[in-house]
C-alpha cells in the first residue's frame, strides 16, 4: 500500500498459452474513484492465469497454466513489485485455480487438464514445499467436447472447520475433502455432489453466513443454489438462468458482496454481468450490465467498485456499484491490459 493507494495484481494468458501477456501486471488503485493506473508487468512467469494472495503474509500465489502445470510463489513489496520464491510442480495438466487454507499452511490447486487436485504445504514464509498429495477425479459428463473426462475446475477451502469443496467441469460433481494438516493428504467425504446432467460447473460461491453457497454452470448457463450444512453437504434449492440475454452464455467467475446482499455472475458470449437479490429462496434478477467486451472471464469486488477482467478486449473494466441496489456502473475509460483473466485486489 502506498499512502491512500491500494495495489491490484493482475493474472493473464502468455504466448505459451496463445495469450498476448508477458506474466503478472500490478496496477495501483484509488479507493476514492476506484481507478486502476497500471503499473506493468512486476513478474515474468508464463500463463499466470489465477492468482491468491496468502491470508496474512505478503506472499502471492500463480497458476501457470500449462501442459505440466506448475505453481510460483512471490513476495510482494508495497509497490506491488514480487520477488520470487519458488516454483512448484502440480501433478497435472492446465492448473487454472488455487487457494491458501485458512490457516495459512496449504496451497490447494485444481489441475483444469489433469481432473485432479494437488496439495502443497507451506512453510512458515509461505514458500511452498513439494506436493503431500494429489487426488485425481474420474468420469465424464454428456457433452463430448467438454466433458469426455474429469476437469477440476475450483478448489474452495471452508473458512471454517467444514471440507474443502472441489467443482468438476467433466464429471457434474463437486467433491468434498477434509485436510489432514498434519500429512497434508485429503480424505475424501462420500457421496460427491451431482449437479444436473451437462451443467458443467466451474466456480462457486459462498454466502457470508456460512449456511449458502451458488454454483455457475459454464455449460448450461445456470446459477444453482444450496443449501450447505455444517458437514459440508450441499443440498440444492433451484436454479436460474444466468443471463436473460439471448445467445451463447458461458458463466464464469461468480461472487457475493461482502454484506451477503447480492450475487454477481460473469456472462462470457453475451458480455454482461448479471446482478441477483439474495433476499428469496432462489436469486433473483434485478440488473443485467453491459461490460463493454464480450468474454468477462473474472470479477473481483473491492471498496465499492467491481473490476472485471475481459480476456479476448485486453481490458479491464471497472464499475461503481451501488449501495443500496446493487447494481454496477461503469466510471472511466477501460484500462487496458493484455489478455487478463484473474484480477487480485
Amino acid at each position: 500500500m502506498t499512502g491512500q493507494q491500494t495495489i491490484v495484481h493482475l493474472g493473464g494468458y502468455t504466448a505459451a498459452s496463445g495469450g498476448r501477456g508477458d506474466g503478472i501486471v500490478a496496477a495501483r488503485r484509488d479507493p476514492g474513484t476506484g481507478a486502476l493506473t497500471p503499473l506493468g508487468t512486476v513478474a515474468v512467469t508464463p500463463s499466470p492465469s489465477f492468482l491468491v494472495r496468502h491470508p496474512v503474509l505478503p506472499v502471492l500465489y500463480a497458476v501457470n497454466e500449462l501442459a505440466e502445470g506448475k505453481v510460483s510463489a512471490f513476495r510482494t513489496g508495497p509497490d506491488g513489485e514480487l520477488t520470487p520464491l519458488g516454483v512448484r510442480g502440480t501433478g497435472g495438466a492446465e492448473p487454472c485455480h488455487l487457494a491458501v487454507t485458512p490457516d495459512g499452511g496449504h496451497l490447494v490447486v485444481a489441475n483444469y487438464g489433469g481432473g485432479s487436485v494437488a496439495v502443497l504445504p507451506l512453510d512458515p514464509q509461505g514458500v511452498p514445499g513439494e506436493r503431500s498429495d494429489l487426488v485425481v477425479h474420474s468420469g465424464h459428463g454428456p457433452d463430448p467436447q467438454r466433458q469426455e473426462k474429469a476437469h477440476c475446475h475450483m478448489v474452495s477451502p471452508a473458512p471454517d472447520a467444514g471440507p474443502l469443496l472441489a467443482v468438476d467441469l467433466g464429471t457434474d460433481s463437486v467433491y468434498r475433502y477434509d485436510l489432514d494438516a498434519a500429512t497434508g493428504r485429503l480424505v475424501p467425504r462420500a457421496p460427491r455432489v451431482h449437479t444436473g446432467a451437462g451443467t458443467g460447473p466451474r466456480h462457486l460461491a459462498r454466502h457470508p453466513d456460512g449456511r449458502r453457497c451458488w454454483l455457475a454452470g459454464e455449460l448450461d448457463g445456470t446459477v444453482t443454489a444450496y443449501e450447505l450444512t455444517p458437514d459440508g453437504a450441499l443440498h440444492q434449492r433451484g436454479r436460474v438462468d444466468a443471463s436473460s440475454r439471448a445467445g451463447h452464455v458461458q458463466p464464469s467467475e461468480i461472487t457475493v458482496g461482502a454484506d451477503g446482499r447480492f450475487l454477481y455472475v460473469g456472462n462470457r458470449g453475451v458480455g454482461t454481468v448479471s446482478v441477483f437479490a439474495l433476499a428469496g429462496e432462489l436469486p433473483e434478477l434485478v440488473a443485467e450490465v453491459e461490460t463493454g467486451g464480450e468474454w468477462p472471464r473474472h470479477l473481483a469486488l473491492a471498496g465499492g467498485y467491481l473490476y472485471v477482467a475481459d480476456e479476448r478486449a485486453d481490458m479491464v473494466r471497472v464499475l461503481r456499484v451501488d449501495p443500496e441496489s446493487g447494481v454496477p456502473t461503469p466510471v472511466g475509460e477501460p484500462v487496458l491490459a493484455p489478455s487478463p483473466t484473474c484480477v487480485l485486489p
